[in-house]
């Protein structure tokens, strides 16, 4: 199978998505797609999967063209999709979710539940999740366990071609290597599949080509092996990107400690951070690490245990109000569900810490403050009162930062901060954790990306199942010490 696109180009008010864009993929072979948030790669993945109509071009298999008027249409063909943002519908069953559009019926027409759960079973065994059961809520799942049965989902009908969209975003290593295994297979099976990440690493590991995006154009598509990491960086930004280095820690005495907290998930969590130290967090996806945020912030139980913040010690309130009170700042893993209200300005989401520490309401005031963080952090916005469900995730991140940086913060806490943003961004949100530690933040980076903590930290802290198993100085931190200690 051959799937084509000729000259494909789609406007939008104001912006030109993609232009004249020319790109195939072939059965057998991986071929990644990169480029930074903004670039059109979701506009495409859109537009093959039947989501939008182009203005303009042609999209043929085998040398026969086709119109997806529809997804249905798409999958018709043969074309399934992984999404980055699940698809999944929290109070239905794995199976119910998997065969949701297509259920098994039997010769009346009727749904086979047996064969559904049997089918479900067989697949969960592929993806190496026997742990799970066809039948149990969606909802009783971790995020990592989510993405898997979004594969499950769409391979359960062997399509022809597939498309993962940040497969890995949410995932463990073990659950990344399992995904290698099954691309690998469904290679050896003649799919064609199309790998589109943020993460260097996984594209040079699986890839055969890698074609590149920047401004809604193709730059190129190139065989893995005549291309290298700075190679694509440029392409994709137009620019080097500079890597940052640990700067020496003065500060001796600690900002803030961490004494005995436990709570559920996690229990004896002890540590320290200093003005400008920025500190790690690594483990497993699991190991009870964005519990441990959240008790610190407020935002969950804790049943024993005490917080100092300059010299000053106070209990967690089990209430977000607490931390902000007490200058802690929680940036959380999840920005368009739990961080950001997606459906309000730029302004509104920068403003509204300032409401929870009682500030009256003056959109003069609000209008001041989100033009002076735009500026501050480069956040790139058609304006300061369009909605923030309009920027890129890199934007969206930034937007997140701001929110929190123009109150009184001393503390704050990163939950990967970089989830689901373009090497260029990433390197953007790093230059800006490197400066708050510079203005005397002490800051708690969570990472599941290994090269990013030991990029940005003085001392990196390992967490298996809910408890320290290990303090490194960043000076003598490497992969293999943090997944001894994790694993």
């Amino acid at each position: 199978m051959e799937l084509e696109l000729q000259n494909i180009t789609k406007s939008f008010p104001g912006v030109k998505a993609l232009d004249a864009v020319n790109i195939s993929f072939k059965s057998g072979e991986v071929h990644a797609i990169c480029g930074e948030n903004g670039a059109g790669k979701s506009t495409l993945l859109n537009i093959i999967t039947g989501n939008l109509q182009p203005d303009e071009g042609v999209i043929s298999i085998d040398s026969k063209q086709v119109n997806f008027s529809s997804p249905q249409k798409a999958f018709e063909n043969g074309i399934a999709i992984v999404y980055q943002h699940l698809s999944l519908v929290d109070s239905l069953s794995i199976a119910e979710n998997i065969y949701a559009s297509f259920p098994p019926v039997n010769k009346y027409g009727f749904l086979n539940r047996n064969k559904m759960l049997r089918d479900t079973e067989n697949l969960l065994q592929r993806l190496n999740l026997s742990n799970l059961k066809a039948d149990q809520t969606v909802k009783s799942l971790n995020a990592g366990q989510k993405q898997m049965v979004e594969i499950a989902k769409a391979l359960s009908h062997h399509p022809k071609i597939v498309f993962f969209d940040e497969p890995t975003s949410s995932v463990s290593e073990k659950d990344s290597a399992i995904l290698f295994k099954i691309i690998s297979q469904l290679k050896k099976e003649n799919v064609a599949i199309v790998y589109i990440s943020h993460r260097m690493k996984e594209i040079f590991m699986i890839a055969d080509l890698v074609t590149v995006l920047k401004d809604g154009k193709t730059q190129g598509t190139y065989n893995i092996a005549d291309v290298n990491n700075e190679k694509l960086i440029k392409l994709m930004v137009g620019r080097e990107i500079n890597q940052l280095r640990i700067t020496t820690l003065s500060e001796k005495k600690p900002l803030f400690e961490v004494n005995n907290l436990t709570g559920p998930g996690f229990s004896d969590i002890s540590f320290t951070l200093h003005k400008g130290e920025i500190v790690g967090m690594a483990g497993l996806i699991g190991a009870g690490r964005t519990e441990i945020a959240k008790a610190i912030f407020g935002a969950s139980i804790t049943t024993s245990g005490t917080l100092k913040i300059n010299n000053k010690a106070f209990k967690p309130f089990q209430h977000p109000s607490s931390g902000i009170e007490n200058g802690i700042a929680y940036i959380t893993e999840d920005r368009r569900m739990q961080g950001l209200f997606l459906s309000k300005s730029v302004a509104e989401n920068i403003y509204v810490t300032d409401l929870v520490l009682g500030s009256t309401y003056k959109p003069s005031h609000l209008d001041a403050i989100a033009i002076s963080s735009c500026k501050s952090l480069d956040i790139k916005t058609p304006g300061i009162h369009n909605q923030v469900a309009e920027l890129s995730g890199g934007n969206q991140q930034k937007v997140l930062l701001a929110k929190w940086l123009h109150i009184n913060t001393q503390v704050l806490i990163l939950d990967e901060p970089t989830h689901g943003v373009d090497v260029g961004a990433k390197s953007e949100i790093y230059k800006i954790i490197q400066t708050l530690a510079e203005q005397g933040k002490a800051i708690l980076l969570i990472s599941s990306d290994l090269t990013e903590l030991l990029h940005l930290c003085h001392r990196v802290i390992v967490i298996k199942e809910g408890r320290n198993t290990g303090i490194i100085d960043g000076t003598e931190a490497t992969e293999e010490k943090i997944l001894s200690l994790a694993m």
